[in-house]
């Protein structure tokens, strides 16, 4: 039975019917902002009215490169926090995956739900538990020290987590570890449940013990996920707000003593909502947007080195 024209161009409209909402909110809400901002970063604008907006070319590029004092330092505090706080979660992430996927643990369903917890928990509600954990005066962890006598060991009277300098970032590193590790770990459990036991067996076999079965099979057949997951922890890294926000006291602080918790992404929001410079704002956005870009493709080039390695070893 032949269909009538009409109906073939029913059958080949409707699937853009359908899916014509979901582009149209993704050019609005998802295309336009990035355009947007590439276009904010030439001008110069308060955010009040269209016909204050003036056009100054690269200056704000040039001026957050050459003169801008907040922009080389929370460049430096974020990347402090990217290593510290987001690429070391994954040292701890793989052991725990590989301990989870070990049959012979029992109750691995509530230590993965227990890991993952912390991931799903509002940013907010961990930043004022974790202020009252780190307060200078009463907080839980100053206590504890004191109960213990290690202030009268080392002859000191308090810690200041939050308002010494030194310690605001691995403060903040801390936050991050213990939100995000069980998130990786999770990825990683995923990984290497998917290969095959067969391996393993092979390998023990062979008389190969639990190191070189790390070295020769787990690596190398999870490279592709943990690719995936440095480079979300690359990308979430140089995007971070809502933990320095939160625990250093917002935007009346800036990041505490000596902006130690001023990130990247703080300056922006700052300079957006606070300062009313959103071409500067902007501009920033699109020097993290290429230096998110150039660590991903570093991050790709190292992975592929290791799968050409491991190929080529396999080779002889």
């Amino acid at each position: 039975m032949k269909l009538s024209g009409r109906k073939i161009n029913q059958q080949i409209v409707a699937p853009y019917v359908f899916l014509g909402p979901y582009f149209i909110l993704y050019a609005i809400f998802g295309v336009f902002p990035v355009f947007f901002a590439l276009f904010l970063g030439f001008q110069k604008w308060s955010g009040m009215g269209i016909n204050t907006m003036q056009f100054v070319g690269l200056k704000n590029f040039i001026f957050l490169l050459t003169e801008d004092i907040y922009f080389w330092k929370t460049l430096g505090n974020t990347g402090w926090l990217l290593i510290f706080g987001s690429l070391a979660q994954h040292i701890f992430a793989i052991p725990l995956a590989s301990l989870l996927n070990n049959k012979l643990i029992r109750g691995r369903e509530l230590y993965k739900t227990a890991y993952f917890l912390p991931f799903i928990t509002s940013a907010v509600s961990i930043a004022i538990i974790y202020s009252y954990v780190f307060n200078t005066n009463y907080g839980f962890l100053n206590q504890m020290l004191k109960f213990l006598g290690v202030y009268k060991l080392f002859g000191i009277e308090k810690i200041m987590w939050l308002d010494d300098k030194a310690l605001i970032k691995p403060v903040i590193a801390v936050v991050l570890n213990w939100r995000y590790i069980g998130w990786n770990t999770v990825i990683y459990l995923a990984g290497l449940q998917a290969i095959p036991d067969d391996y393993y067996e092979a390998a023990k076999i062979d008389g190969a013990n639990s190191i070189q079965m790390l070295l020769r099979i787990t690596i190398p057949l999870l490279l592709p996920i943990i690719f995936l997951a440095v480079t979300m922890s690359v990308i979430g890294g140089w995007q971070l707000f809502d933990e320095p926000y939160n625990l250093t006291g917002g935007y009346q602080l800036m990041g505490r003593a000596d902006n130690a918790g001023f990130t990247s992404a703080f300056y922006i929001m700052w300079l957006l909502q606070r300062a009313g410079r959103l071409g500067k704002g902007s501009a920033i956005t699109w020097y993290l947007f290429f230096i998110i870009i150039a660590m991903t493709a570093i991050n790709r080039l190292i992975v592929n080195r290791f799968q050409g390695e491991d190929e080529s070893s396999k080779l002889k």
